[in-house]
């Protein structure tokens, strides 16, 4: 060749050496044609064996006709790259390609493909050299190349006038030699259906039978459509998903991937295989993501047909759509696609923003307009994932929608979050982003119109990730505290509140706070002054997208000059004055079981160098009196009986004998027996009640000189020890639950303990569950206990606060601190 292209070279003409293009002579096979076999059975002599062989002929000289037809064409683009290149005239460009195909020894048509291949440099360049390895094989048997069936299949694709024939065409000229038996060209919808637009391999009967998926049915198609990097499946029967031709090829190998171009996804490309398909090289895998993207191309340009949930594929004017969005009431962004020189989508451009449209930064809207989505917003592909939100909407066309989303904004690198409702739409190739961000300033001050609207009510509102308090104004006066002062904790609201209101608060918190639902409660507020007001608190709590309490909102309200409700139940009381009387009498009975049982208030013992706390909280339902019962008392010996126990049942009788059951052990005690020995006693006592009464309890003996623990179970739940960080159960130690026989061993166990460790008693009424097992409630217990609060009291709050239980029983809990 002439070093530079035009020049004369042999014969006068401008030259192109053999080596610029390489040639695939290496690959050229002989045809698998050959002469044609005679149909089984017939003679050729006969009429039926003469017109047969005259059809097989006709069919082989149309497929010859039609070969020659795709050859030609790829002769004539490389005949015109030829031309460009050496500045030549098309014979020319003949006699060169013709004498280069001589000297490299292959057929005119290779030399063609690969000068196409040379010049395109696309990716059905890309995947040439893996499709010539896949297929070295097959090809041993064809006359052309795979080179020149890969390429002529992208040319019988783009001249094809359908869907259906390109699928018959990428079936016939690159998938066959792959092994594959049948493929499938889906169309997708706006709604997330599925539509076939042609096929190949299957027979008319199944397509017609999926030629429309609806969009909630979960088929092979459809994981290639959500999975963005496809599917490629071993066998159909390991997956249980239903596809097109699953009877035909049960255990056959699967492939489905998107087709898509310029980051929009168009529809799926499905192929399969006639037997199970091992894992495909790289190559191979490029060579069909090649294949799907010309099916994109194809796809771009398809009309779904009229029908349920399905609409045409059309392309709006960005006009109409901007003025859409001015009519919004909500800030909103016209988005259209930013590609790049490849044609892959890298960005999208804010074509317009309306005029309610709010920087998070707080930009002017001419700063946002023009630009690109990651220029104006560099971390909208960080932790809310917006950009990777906008992208899914663009190639799907699924609509997606989120409530109190953060969005996040980088300007002069520093960064400013705001929360916000965003719905993200495509209409044809435009992109709608809404987003409403939420007012921080507009928020609090109809927080405070509220409170001095409604009168005597003052507001809050806690973060409980980061422990932030804000309080108005009107609530410092509610609770007689200077607003320079420090805002209460919710955690905190006991210890302002009347002892009695103790239990109504605690559980006010916890369905607050470890239920996650609204709640109200009533209590006495004793405020530093002396003075004391009826407080009604009403609060909900903050949840984020993923459920998470974030913060928690309420109001208190002073009630204490409200006689309304006074007058309204005396309006009533004649009415109910029978049914009063008996809930009365109900009550009356049931409290003074309760303080038979368990006196409203305990005073501390008082044990030098050991904290002893007590908490009891009756069953929800007041006329249901439980068997639970707890005791501490200091021994003759200086020692420490702590115990607790639970009579099965509810009811008088269940009370009754749980009286019985502890005054026994606490005169048993006196004696200076061990833990086991009293509950042997105890058992005595226990079997020979009326009733066939059976309890269990956990009975201990603490030396304060030794700081030694010895204890014995009577079927109970283990004690809890807490030291430092971590928490456990007391090994288990056998003991039967008492009364169920007459004569019972128990054994004892000794525990040391040191210096700020925690030991906890309680019954099953604080962690039983009715969907968990009794190992699941207590290890979540151990969970609770493992953060100690400063003070044994507010520890005790708390487990009764984030207790897991639900079966509304009585509830004790013995804790002593060792220092």
């Amino acid at each position: 060749m002439s070093e530079h292209p035009g020049e004369p070279g042999q014969g006068g003409e401008p030259k192109l050496e053999s080596g610029t293009f390489p040639a695939s002579s290496s690959l050229s096979v002989a045809s698998a044609d050959g002469p044609p076999a005679d149909p089984v059975g017939v003679p050729p002599a006969s009429p039926v064996g003469r017109l047969a062989a005259t059809v097989e002929r006709l069919s082989r000289e149309v497929r010859a006709a039609q070969a020659d037809a795709e050859g030609r064409a790829l002769i004539e683009l490389a005949k015109g790259i030829l031309v460009e290149r050496l500045t030549c005239g098309p014979a020319q460009a003949a006699r060169q390609l013709a004498e280069l195909a001589e000297q490299a020894q292959v057929t005119p048509l290779e030399l063609a493909v690969d000068i196409i291949n040379q010049a395109a440099r696309d990716r059905m360049s890309e995947v040439t050299d893996a499709f010539l390895a896949a297929t070295r094989a097959a090809d041993e048997a064809k006359t052309e190349s795979a080179a020149v069936r890969l390429r002529a299949a992208e040319s019988g694709a783009l001249a094809a006038d359908d869907t259906q024939a390109v699928a018959e065409a990428l079936l016939e000229q690159a998938l066959r030699p792959l092994g594959a038996v049948a493929v499938a060209v889906w169309a997708a919808g706006s709604d997330g259906s599925l539509t076939l637009a042609g096929s190949a391999g299957f027979s008319p009967a199944e397509a017609a039978r999926w030629r429309y998926v609806p969009p909630a049915v979960v088929t092979v198609a459809r994981r290639g459509l959500t999975e963005r990097m496809g599917q490629w499946i071993t066998s159909l029967a390991e997956t249980g998903l239903p596809s097109i031709g699953l009877h035909h090829h049960p255990q056959g190998g699967r492939a489905a991937l998107p087709a898509g171009t310029g980051g929009r996804i168009h529809g799926v490309l499905e192929i399969a295989w006639p037997t199970p398909l091992a894992p495909q090289p790289p190559q191979i895998v490029r060579q069909v993501e090649a294949l799907a993207e010309l099916c994109g191309h194809t796809l771009e340009t398809y009309t779904l047909p009229h029908g349920p949930a399905l609409e045409p594929h059309v392309l709006p004017d960005a006009a109409e759509l901007m003025d859409l969005a001015d009519g919004l009431h909500d800030p909103a962004l016209v988005l259209v696609p930013h590609l790049d020189d490849a044609g892959h989508l890298v960005d999208f451009r804010i074509q317009h923003v309306n005029n309610r449209f709010l920087d998070p930064a707080g930009r002017p809207r001419a700063v946002v307009n023009g630009a690109l989505l990651l220029e104006a917003y560099p971390m909208a592909a960080g932790d809310s994932e917006l950009f990777q939100r906008i992208e899914r909407v663009y190639a799907t066309g699924e609509p997606f929608r989120a409530r109190r989303m953060n969005l996040t904004a980088l300007v002069d690198q520093v960064p400013l979050s705001a929360i916000a409702d965003i719905s993200i739409s495509r209409h044809g190739a435009t992109i709608l982003l809404i987003w409403r961000i939420e007012d921080e300033t507009a928020r609090l001050a109809s927080l405070l119109q509220h409170a001095q609207r409604l009168g005597r009510i003052g507001g809050f509102e806690e973060n409980l990730l980061t422990g932030e308090i804000t309080w108005n104004g009107q609530l410092f006066d509610l609770f007689g505290r200077p607003q320079s002062s420090s805002p209460v904790p919710l955690e905190n609201l006991p210890a302002h509140a009347h002892p009695d209101d103790g239990v109504s608060i605690r559980r006010f918190l916890r369905t607050l706070l470890h239920h996650r639902r609204p709640a109200a409660a009533a209590f006495r507020l004793q405020r530093p002054d002396g003075v004391t007001r009826h407080i009604r608190v009403v609060a909900e709590p903050v949840l984020d997208t993923d459920g998470r309490l974030l913060l928690v909102r309420g109001a208190c309200q002073d009630i204490s000059a409200q006689h309304w409700t006074e007058v309204a139940l005396a309006a009533t009381r004649d009415q109910l004055a029978h049914t009063e009387q008996q809930a009365t009498e109900r009550n009356r009975l049931t409290l003074q079981l309760q303080h038979a049982i368990m006196p409203p208030a305990q005073a501390p013992l008082q044990v030098p160098g050991l904290q002893v706390a007590v908490r009891y909280r009756p069953a929800e339902t007041e006329q249901l009196v439980g068997g639970d019962w707890y005791d501490t008392v200091v021994l003759p010996s200086r020692q420490v009986l702590l115990c607790v126990g639970d009579v099965a049942g509810h009811g008088i009788e269940a009370a009754t004998s749980m009286v019985v059951l502890r005054n026994a052990l606490r005169g048993l005690a006196v004696t200076g027996a061990g833990p086991g020995q009293l509950l042997s006693w105890l058992n005595i006592v226990a079997h020979h009640l009326t009733g066939a009464v059976t309890a269990t309890a956990v009975c201990g003996l603490y030396d304060p000189a030794l700081r030694t623990l010895r204890w014995a179970r009577a079927g109970h739940l283990p004690p809890v020890l807490v030291q430092g960080s971590e928490a456990a159960a007391l090994p288990l130690v056998k003991g039967m639950l008492l009364g169920a026989l007459p004569e019972v061993v128990y054994e004892e166990a000794e525990v040391q303990l040191t210096e700020g460790d925690t030991l906890l008693m309680y019954t099953d009424g604080l962690i039983e569950r009715r969907d968990r097992s009794v190992e699941e409630s207590l290890l979540h217990l151990l969970t609770t206990a493992r953060t100690a609060p400063s003070t044994l009291d507010q520890q005790l709050d708390r487990l009764l606060t984030y207790s897991n239980s639900d079966t509304d029983d009585d509830t004790c809990i013995v804790g002593i601190r060792v220092g």
